[in-house]
């Protein structure tokens, strides 16, 4: 519709006209004059008939109605800058002001904000697709919400005296949180009053949350103090919306988490309930949407500070959620929305933890899952299936995918129970193809956690061909990344040597699209596709590409080779032992890598800090000492390589100390000439430290190295090598192995 003069009623029939109207909310998106006209309402009241205040309570639900629904109207606020002109008419608020006008301009902050934290994600409710333009203004957009000024003007709205300014405020902190940030600028906001006070009674040095009992750091900072004390109130939205924003401010922060789980010094001569006890109280109201908030949230505490005390879990309290989601899922008349919420409720509860998931699978809640997603799942591919269901649905199916596979990744007999007793691989076989990216990612995310178990792959991966259709995805080059990333997850457990699908994956093009994942600018996609040359390439023809200088990536890349070698490393004749098959692989990766990037491979894994690294780093070093003298001179045509083997010399393990030796052993019996390279780097002088092995001694380092002292009282096969590397130095004539 057309309009031309801005008035009470021409609002109202505007805003009527776009709810639940995508059209109408395209074609107002598309009319620039009339979005600004709008947003200048909010602070201004030039150009309109009748009530200011009537005027902006109806611009704020028309902008509130478009906000959600169309990207060209969210991208049409953001530049017409109604973030900006909502929180300046809420700045702007007098005494005297009717409180539905603050109430309606604490809703459309809420929705407009909402809106944009969806685009910039992560979503929390399944996987979202945004035009990447609109996704880097939201950004901006986003971070301005949460400057220090900007929080000045909406935060203290949690303590007006009207409820529903409080619930908007509270929904808008439980919505827009998404950012480890966000959610520390949150919860260190202070009222003015308070902060010279919580300044003055700390000490530089001092965490503020242990300064004095009653600060509110301690209980987790003024926002959640007046969260939790709306949850004391009888009034149900208000509880619903503080248990949502608690939850935000606790997901993964261990200050908030463990606040929350304490008694509180000044909680009351009545109230002696810590604030989680209170929400799992909560799990039990007449309200299904406050029992699922109240899960949600006190998931997030339990796992929070289950983080920082690792066993720690408080199953008790966990039991209250589980509960609460056999419930919702058992029940015909519950709402997909409410039954997505709670699969995601359970996956925040189990994720990451083998025996969180092992209880909902012995409590039969794994069970319900499935059920409900082989239920709305029809087998049979038609057009007009993917056409007509409802968003709805596609949200369940996806949701139901994505918790299973969570619940799913640690045990076998549960990965057993889904594959084999509830015949679950039929279900995902037919998301794999579905048109919706969020299905398609959670049945990809699904098939990994089953391929996980050598069983599974063999017959019913095998057997139904789904292996193959995985792989069809994950070739192909417009998919969604986030499709592809999962894809490749899943191929790295199809292409161990276990896996009668690698040889078929392989002649199908496996590494040629490995190969091209490398390349990508994702460092998640380029490790992911390393690990995958890693398992492909124990046991077949390697085939590989330079990575480049991303030193992100070094470590995957030293993993490659080392399965390039499948070399073995427990005595000192297995290292010299050099059958023709790795030694065709040794040459190939020097005429795949180029000589700096293998150089800075081969040192930054003998630098690392993770044993198993390290060693196979010296084994690697090992084989090539064995090489032509081209690659032997490779060594020391790069000399950190050198000055790295004697630092690890003296730090490593005696797994990791005999290769090294080895090396230097093959290398001196080449060329006895290098004898000068070794003294100048110290290695001479540390293999004689090491030749006294009935005593700890201190090493000589080189400028830079640990000092560090070593002890060789087990480390005779290394002490064996040293004596033998310094007999050779020591009596041989140079002259005589020219």
């Amino acid at each position: 519709m057309t309009v031309r003069t801005i008035t009470t009623s021409t609002l109202k029939t505007l805003k009527n006209s776009v709810i639940g109207n995508p059209a109408a909310k395209l074609a107002l998106a598309q009319d620039t004059a009339l979005i600004h006209s709008l947003v200048n309402c909010l602070t201004s009241y030039t150009d309109t008939q009748g009530s200011h205040d009537d005027i902006r309570i109806e611009t704020a639900h028309v902008i509130a109605s478009i906000s959600y629904g169309s990207e060209v109207a969210l991208v049409s606020l953001i530049r017409a800058n109604a973030l900006h002109a909502f929180l300046f008419a809420l700045s702007n608020m007098k005494p005297h002001d009717p409180v539905q006008l603050k109430s309606a301009l604490a809703r459309g902050l809420r929705v407009l904000s909402t809106a944009i934290a969806e685009v910039v994600g992560p979503s929390q409710l399944g996987l979202r697709t945004w035009n990447p333009d609109l996704r880097s203004e939201a950004k901006v957009a986003l971070s301005y919400l949460f400057e220090f000024d900007c929080l000045n003007i909406f935060i203290p709205l949690l303590a007006d005296p009207s409820s529903q300014t409080n619930i908007a405020i509270a929904q808008l902190i439980s919505t827009t949180v998404r950012s480890e940030a966000h959610r520390n600028a949150v919860i260190e906001w202070l009222p003015p009053a308070e902060r010279p006070k919580e300044i003055k009674g700390r000490r530089g040095w001092e965490k503020k949350e242990m300064v004095n009992s009653s600060s509110s750091a301690r209980q987790g900072g003024w926002v959640v103090r007046l969260l939790v004390n709306f949850l004391r109130k009888k009034d149900i939205k208000l509880q619903e919306a503080a248990l949502g924003a608690l939850s935000s401010l606790a997901m993964e922060n261990t200050v908030v988490a463990t606040t929350l789980t304490r008694v509180w010094p000044d909680a009351g001569k009545r109230d002696f309930d810590t604030p989680l006890n209170i929400v799992l109280n909560l799990t039990k109201s007449r309200s299904t949407d406050v029992q699922l908030t109240a899960s949600l949230c006190a998931a997030h505490v339990l796992r929070a500070n289950a983080n920082h005390h690792p066993g720690s879990i408080d199953y008790s309290a966990a039991l209250n959620v589980i509960h609460v989601v056999n419930r919702v899922l058992s029940s015909s008349p519950e709402t997909p929305q409410n039954k997505i919420k709670t699969c995601y409720t359970l996956y925040h509860l189990v994720k990451d933890d083998k025996d969180l998931c092992r209880e909902v699978y012995e409590r039969g809640t794994l069970e319900k899952v499935v059920l409900l997603a082989k239920h709305i799942t029809p087998l049979e591919r038609t057009s007009e299936w993917e056409e007509d269901e409802p968003e709805s649905t596609l949200a369940l199916r996806e949701a139901t995918l994505t918790v299973i596979a969570a619940i799913s990744l640690f045990d076998n007999n549960i990965r057993r129970e889904v594959a084999d007793d509830l015949h679950l691989v039929p279900t995902i076989q037919v998301s794999l193809s579905h048109k919706n990216i969020g299905i398609r990612h959670a049945a990809c995310t699904c098939l990994r956690a089953l391929s996980r178990a050598v069983s599974i792959i063999r017959t019913n991966i095998v057997d139904s061909k789904i292996g193959m259709e995985l792989f069809a995805i994950f070739k192909k080059e417009d998919e969604d990344p986030r499709v592809t990333y999962a894809a490749l997850n899943t191929i790295c457990n199809l292409v161990n040597d276990f896996s009668p699908l690698r040889p078929k994956l392989l002649d199908q093009g496996l590494l040629p699209r490995l190969m091209q994942l490398l390349a990508s600018d994702d460092i998640n996609m380029r490790v992911g596709a390393l690990w995958a040359m890693r398992n492909t390439l124990r046991a077949s023809d390697p085939s590989t590409r330079q990575t480049g200088n991303d030193t992100s990536v070094l470590a995957p890349a030293r993993h490659a080779v080392q399965r390039f070698q499948s070399w073995n490393s427990r005595t000192s004749h297995e290292y010299s032992a050099q059958p023709c098959r790795k030694r065709r692989r040794v040459d190939y990766v020097f005429e795949s890598i180029d000589t700096e990037t293998l150089a800075n491979c081969i040192t930054s894994g003998l630098e690392s800090s993770n044993d198993d690294v390290t060693h196979h780093t010296a084994c690697f070093l090992a084989n090539i000492a064995n090489g032509s003298r081209e690659e032997q001179d490779f060594i020391f045509a790069h000399p950190h390589i050198i000055h790295a083997m004697h630092d690890c010399m003296t730090d490593a393990k005696s797994n990791t100390r005999c290769p090294l030796i080895s090396c230097i052993l093959s290398l001196v019996q080449s060329n006895i000439r290098r004898k000068h390279e070794l003294t100048e780097a110290g290695i001479t002088s540390t293999l004689r430290h090491m030749c006294d092995w009935t005593a700890g001694v201190s090493v000589s380092m080189s400028p830079g190295g640990r000092h560090q002292r070593i002890h060789m009282d087990d480390d005779k096969e290394a002490v064996k090598l040293a004596r033998s590397v310094l007999d050779l130095l020591e009596h041989s004539n140079i002259g005589d192995l020219l």
